[in-house]
């Protein structure tokens, strides 16, 4: 994997970091999450203005896409509602990478090496002992199930865009119309807020909107890459999102306790190192 490459992934992590962060500080999490995809909307729409249509076989995927997506939307404000953001986020994002590295052998035929699958299964484990008291069953049962579940769309939608951006043969065509097709997410949220919409803070609003354009540029960073990099190392390199979530949460929000987090941090590093050594 290219070190360009690598360093793009790392930064789409990052990114992915902070908007999460924008929405666990948020006091009304199902505005923001609408919010945001409005913002993948409108930079959909000026994506699409400078880049040519995508291939036509590249829209069953993004029909796919976008239906997985309303899915991970609405299973990650349940989770979120029924779960803490330190619990729900880890499982989620750490059921990704080997379910994403399944798929990608599966329906795309990208084989990792026994070691890189390793270093794919210690990077997952790290990642959930980020979630914190699963083992001693601190953590309600139905929390884990949604977030489990949230999981899997992502690991759904994450080969989707890896294989449709492929034969789409403009990746920003493609990652445009798939921002563009989140009109339906916001839609939904905004008619389920109903009148409630004008009750929402100019600080949920702005928050909102730089999350909408910092999330579109993560995920649209992080499809650009899938379309010549193999799908399970992207998608492991991508949820060391966990670790700068979880520095951001220590550090700046002073979030506590925080030596397992750190240690469970080293172990997804290795996890990923192992598997950068062994594509």
């Amino acid at each position: 994997m290219a070190v360009s490459s690598i360093a793009i992934v790392l930064l789409a992590a990052v990114l992915h970091a902070i908007w999460n962060a924008f929405v666990k500080a948020s006091s009304d999490r199902l505005a923001i999450l609408g919010l945001i995809s409005a913002g993948h909307v409108v930079m959909g729409v000026l994506l699409v203005s400078q880049s040519p249509m995508p291939n036509l076989e590249s829209w069953f995927y993004i029909a796919i896409s976008t239906f997985v997506h309303f899915g991970y939307y609405f299973l990650l404000y349940h989770s979120y509602r029924l779960g803490d953001l330190s619990h729900v986020y880890p499982i989620a994002r750490g059921m990704a990478p080997v379910l994403v590295a399944v798929g990608a052998q599966f329906f795309a035929d990208q084989y990792l090496q026994p070691l890189a699958w390793f270093g794919v299964m210690v990077a997952t484990g790290g990642i959930f002992m980020l979630s914190g008291n699963i083992i001693a069953k601190k953590t309600p049962t139905i929390v884990i199930v949604t977030a489990m579940a949230t999981g899997v769309m992502i690991a759904a939608y994450s080969v989707a865009d890896g294989m449709g951006v492929r034969v789409a043969g403009t990746e920003l065509g493609y990652i445009g119309w798939l921002f563009i097709m989140e009109i339906l997410v916001a839609g939904f949220v905004f008619a389920k807020l109903g009148k409630k919409y004008k009750n929402i803070s100019s600080k949920t609003i702005m928050m909102g909107i730089a999350g909408g354009f910092v999330s579109a540029l993560a995920y649209g960073l992080v499809i650009y890459v899938k379309a010549t990099e193999p799908f399970g190392l992207v998608s492991t390199l991508r949820e060391t999102s966990v670790v700068f979530a979880t520095l951001i949460g220590i550090i700046l929000l002073k979030e506590r306790p925080w030596k397992l987090r750190i240690i469970a941090s080293m172990v997804v590093a290795a996890g990923v190192i192992i598997v950068g050594f062994n594509i």
